[in-house]
């Protein structure tokens, strides 16, 4: 008990030390502190408070973050569904965390520290790994058409994964379900559904995609859209949704003409560039997407150099580097 108001006593006497500081100098000073910290000091003062509550603050400090970890890598242990899980950002930030559910599906990278997770048949959670903060959502209609699919033994379900980001006008944060119809009997469509957290409601949306996209693949957050790889026959090409007008956009060809194995081929985020990658064995390519809309060949990998000792890989795992 002691040691604990004096510790309060100590705060008190920095708190006021620092008040006769201009407000502008200890926003900056409180943008270098760890999210530990800026829990702990809401409660100190109320003008505090306001300022780390606030999204500019947020949105400085979240960019403060990003520039002192390094690459941006997610890592989230799954194997244990008792057992707490571990979530890792880049090389700095470890949390230990215990889910509120068994979900076993990520959403691709992170999104102003958020990290989305799902599975088929209970609800999922969006959660914060270092303050703990969590947040549910419902199933949707597309998890109960699987389900379904799934309950009448029918294995070869297909598995469309779950896509997260945010609408950077309204400040919001949306999951997505792109999938198509066709596949579960319905019409030959590929259809939308919305999740917005601020209504925290499933809804469609119309008219849907143009495409229909290839299964399998996690869509990818940036910039305030989500983008797919598509399904035609003819050419792969990139679809994107904007988040906060919620339409879609064929934004480009890939570099590769046609993805004959869906496998082979990658879509990620590195250095905030779109980039995809193709992987024809010994060789895998990747390509980053520019700002005059063209593909520029980032870099070669000769995979003999990874896998030399067991020979082409039947399955590659991929690691994505999100600054999203």
């Amino acid at each position: 008990m002691f040691k604990r108001h004096g510790s309060s006593l100590v705060m008190k006497r920095h708190r006021s030390s620092v008040e006769l500081l201009p407000h502008d100098v200890v926003e900056l000073i409180l943008e270098r502190l760890p999210v530990n910290s800026l829990l702990r000091f809401k409660s100190l003062s109320k003008d505090w408070k306001s300022t780390i509550e606030s999204q500019r603050f947020e949105e400085r400090q979240l960019i403060r973050r990003k520039q002192s970890r390094g690459p941006d890598v997610l890592y989230v242990s799954l194997h244990d569904d008792e057992a707490p899980r571990r979530i890792v950002f880049g090389s700095s930030i470890v949390s230990t965390v215990k889910f509120p559910t068994s979900c076993s599906i990520v959403c691709y990278g992170s999104c102003d520290g958020l990290v989305c997770l799902y599975c088929v048949s209970t609800p999922g959670f969006v959660i914060n790994p270092v303050t703990r903060w969590h947040q549910s959502f419902p199933l949707s209609s597309f998890q109960q058409l699987r389900m379904d699919r799934l309950n009448k033994g029918d294995l070869r379900a297909p598995n469309h994964k779950l896509g997260f980001g945010k609408d950077k006008v309204r400040g919001t944060y949306k999951l997505v379900w792109l999938y198509n119809s066709s596949e579960y009997g319905l019409d030959n469509v590929t259809t939308c559904e919305v999740f917005d957290f601020s209504t925290n409601v499933w809804r469609y949306l119309v008219p849907g995609s143009p495409l229909r996209v290839l299964v399998y693949h996690k869509p990818v957050y940036l910039d305030g859209s989500l983008y797919w790889f598509t399904a035609c026959e003819e050419e792969t090409k990139i679809l994107s949704l904007d988040l906060h007008t919620e339409t879609f956009q064929v934004i480009s060809k890939t570099p590769f003409p046609h993805i004959s194995n869906p496998l082979d081929v990658n879509m990620c985020i590195l250095d905030n560039r779109l980039c995809v990658s193709e992987k024809k064995w010994p060789i895998q390519v990747i390509w980053l997407f520019d700002s005059s809309g063209t593909w520029k060949k980032m870099c070669s990998i000769d995979l003999t150099k990874t896998f030399s000792w067991f020979g082409e890989p039947k399955c590659v795992l991929y690691i994505s580097d999100s600054n999203s």
